[in-house]
């Protein structure tokens, strides 16, 4: 098992397959304009492999507020439905942890939308995160 941060647009590509399994209004064109844009926003994505196939990503994004300070946001966490419930995701979100925490985070920090109860369980069961607020937004 490998894990490494994605920098290349033919790993970008690779990872749509994965992505879209979470973000299914995304073509990949769009994925790829909205990628390269966040990316200088400090976005990265990072990719669990097994036996040289990726099964796992994640999209992550260093922020600083006043109830958070210093922290990783986890914006996309998407396992390959063929390997679902086999421990990619938690060992790529344990990875990202690490990672957060030798680079100075606070805290690691997600949302989760409502209908996904499988996701909360694990995420508050699995690797101990608490719900502490609600997240809103508005169509403008």
């Amino acid at each position: 098992m490998t894990i490494k941060q994605l920098t290349t647009q033919e790993e970008w590509v690779e990872a749509y397959a994965i992505m879209v399994q979470l973000r299914i209004e995304l073509t990949l064109e769009n994925y790829l304009q909205l990628l390269e844009e966040m990316m200088k926003d400090g976005y990265s994505l990072f990719a669990l492999y097994k036996n040289k196939e990726m099964v796992a990503v994640a999209g992550v994004s260093w922020r600083i507020n006043f109830y958070n300070k210093r922290h990783i946001f986890v914006y996309d966490l998407i396992t390959d439905e063929a390997y679902r419930s086999c421990g990619y995701g938690e060992k790529l979100l344990a990875y990202i942890h690490q990672w957060g925490k030798e680079n100075g985070a606070h805290y690691i920090a997600l949302e989760s939308g409502i209908q996904r109860t499988n996701a909360h369980r694990f995420y508050e069961a699995r690797l101990g995160y608490e719900k502490w607020c609600y997240s809103f937004r508005k169509e403008l």
